[in-house]
């Protein structure tokens, strides 16, 4: 996969992490840039290791579906990215999010972990559609890792200014980029 391809994906992977930022940028009111420095470096640390971590248990069961990996990673991409769409609707609609769904303490070490990790999990999907198409993962882990860090610490910083109808907005251009994304290795494949 090329350069822009991956770039492509990280920022689609990012909308997750942006969209909790954005939150955390609107919630932090004193220590906005040690939180932006925490949970940045966290997102991006997980959104890193995640696709690793997926690329790797891709490669154990690889061969079964090696003839089909164009269609696994269509549909992978597609179901993560309409997830987002999803989320970001469903937040669009009757008010968005009610405050009981994201924790509101982001210096805490466990708020930050379990934000970083959930913010990441799509990553691993990515890892596996990765190793289904028998692509190398550990550049495309980097870019997705660095992307998702500087994405986050904008979402920070860019909190207070934001309204919840532009963090939905967010989602769900995140989740159209994957499902994208999908589509092109799928049509690269049929029509090769």
């Amino acid at each position: 996969m090329n350069l822009l391809g991956i770039f492509v994906i990280a920022v689609g992977l990012a909308m997750d992490a942006f969209a909790v930022s954005v939150s955390a940028g609107t919630m932090t009111l004193k220590d906005k840039l040690k939180t932006a420095a925490v949970l940045a470096s966290a997102f991006g640390f997980f959104q890193a290791l995640m696709p690793i971590i997926g690329w790797y248990a891709g490669t154990f069961f690889a061969w079964l579906i090696i003839g089909y990996a164009h269609f696994v990673a269509f549909i992978l991409l597609a179901f993560i990215g309409a997830g987002m769409i999803n989320e970001g609707l469903s937040d669009d609609g009757a008010g968005g999010n009610d405050g009981n769904e994201m924790p509101q303490d982001f210096g805490k070490p466990s708020v930050v972990l379990l934000l970083a990790i959930a913010t990441s999990i799509d990553a691993l999907a990515v890892g596996i559609s990765f190793a289904v198409l028998e692509e190398e993962i550990l550049i495309p882990a980097i870019i997705i890792g660095i992307v998702t860090f500087v994405i986050s610490v904008i979402g920070l910083c860019l909190g207070d200014k934001l309204s919840e109808k532009s963090r939905s907005k967010a989602e769900i251009f995140g989740g159209v980029i994957l499902i994208l994304v999908g589509l092109k290795i799928l049509l690269e494949n049929i029509v090769l």
